[in-house]
């Protein structure tokens, strides 16, 4: 199977890597001195799963080099899905899938906006992962998992064929979930809390959670997604917030968000993607979201900084 790995940052790079450990053909599409870093020594990645360093047979900025793939990973952040969505056209084979890894809900929907319903799928990765410099990116925390799926929850002959491949990676969990929505948004209502509190906060998950006033807040945000989602006929089990808060329990100490990175060092974020998103879809069914309003118009005239837009 050929695979194209379309944003080969942390998220991307990462499961590619692991991919091309177990053999498969799998290219990068990167950009500025990661991409010279990676075609000149290899991808290095440091994992708790086991630290290997890959060499891809191809590494480039622009899809047409690749020709068609097999799939196509889309690891770019997730205001960059329009933009990334329209430039892999050069990538597809009339049934190629493209599986969104992004924080946020929206992704599919891009997708299947910017190239046909036939392209778009399901998609949704787990693991604290970071580019610590050129070439080099590091797995700091979570057991890395990706799940992915068609969005009529069929289980098609080419998420199986994606599934076999990585069946033999290394420090890689992959499912293919029944309802790949549900299980998006079950990650949504992790996500856009966690990353809304580190970036208000400024703290690490170990930090938050323990203190009683922020880990209210923390139950209160996560509510309000599951809120919004029910009143999007998305099929959740009540008991999806507290084994949210389970599994944020579990995380090491140190953990932070990458939209809570990305606000830290005043960089453009997916604020717009995860709270925003709470916010946006909230209104449009009448739900109440205060906890994600506030996170969101908080964090905004930096977000706008950050853009270049005040």
């Amino acid at each position: 199977m050929r695979m194209a790995i379309f944003g080969a940052g942390a998220v991307g790079g990462y499961f590619g890597g692991r991919l091309i450990q177990a053999g498969q053909d799998v290219v990068f599409i990167a950009r500025g001195d990661h991409l010279k870093a990676i075609r000149e020594s290899g991808l290095s990645i440091e994992s708790l799963a086991g630290d290997v360093v890959v060499h891809p047979e191809l590494v480039t900025n622009d899809p047409a080099d690749v020709g068609p793939v097999d799939a196509v990973l889309l690891g770019v952040k997730a205001w960059q899905v329009p933009d990334a969505a329209t430039a892999s056209r050069p990538l597809l084979r009339p049934q190629t899938p493209v599986v969104p890894l992004q924080n946020g809900v929206d992704a599919s929907f891009q997708i299947a906006e910017a190239l046909g319903p036939e392209h778009a799928v399901g998609g949704l990765c787990k693991l604290i992962c970071s580019v610590t410099g050129p070439g080099h990116i590091r797995h700091a925390g979570a057991d890395p998992y990706i799940a992915f799926g068609e969005l009529d929850g069929t289980r098609s002959e080419r998420m199986q064929q994606l599934h076999h491949a990585f069946a033999e990676t290394v420090g890689i969990t992959a499912e293919i979930p029944d309802n790949i929505q549900a299980e998006v948004w079950k990650k949504f209502i992790l996500i856009a809390s966690w990353s809304g509190i580190g970036s208000i906060t400024r703290a690490p998950v170990g930090v938050f959670r323990n203190v009683p006033e922020t880990r209210q807040m923390l139950m209160d945000a996560m509510r309000e997604v599951w809120c919004v989602a029910a009143a999007h006929q998305i099929d959740l089990p009540e008991s999806a917030v507290d084994a949210t808060m389970e599994f944020i329990d579990k995380l090491p100490e140190a953990g932070t968000a990458s939209m809570q990175r990305d606000i830290i060092e005043g960089r453009p974020s997916e604020l717009h993607e995860q709270n925003g998103a709470v916010v946006r879809r909230g209104s449009a069914v009448g739900v109440p979201t205060p906890v994600h309003s506030f996170l969101y118009y908080s964090l905004l005239p930096q977000e706008m900084k950050a853009r270049g837009e005040g």
